[in-house]
């Protein structure tokens, strides 16, 4: 239901952009999120949105690099990451949930999609 792309390789300060196509009609309803999962290391929130688009959440650790935005009509979250770090290298998973505590807090959303591989050079 939850499909990522855009993945890639980039060096450092490079960008990307990784899309989420969702096929459930009632994409609107959900609350959407980006979550990584470097090599070693436990899954980790990255960004949210909220169901109209109104509110967006970051991890600090991307802040004022990432953005996250939906497209509604075209039932896609997208996650624009600027000045990409090495340790931004990670698969990449998004995320959806009509419960924002859930999903932001808990960081147990309702649905996962598969993931998607950014690799940051140095």
């Amino acid at each position: 239901q939850l499909q990522a792309s855009g993945g890639g390789l980039v060096q450092a300060g490079g960008s990307l952009r990784l899309s989420c196509a969702a096929t459930r009609r009632t994409f609107s309803s959900y609350n959407m999120g980006w979550f990584r999962q470097a090599p070693g290391k436990e899954r980790e929130f990255v960004a949210a949105i909220s169901r109209s688009g109104g509110t967006r959440y970051y991890a600090d650790s991307v802040k004022g690099r990432f953005t996250i935005s939906r497209g509604n009509a075209k039932n896609t979250v997208y996650l624009q990451m600027n000045n990409l770090k090495p340790e931004d290298t990670a698969v990449y998973y998004c995320a959806a949930d009509m419960e924002w505590y859930r999903m932001v807090a808990r960081g147990t959303p309702e649905y996962w999609g598969k993931g998607t591989l950014v690799t940051v050079s140095s």
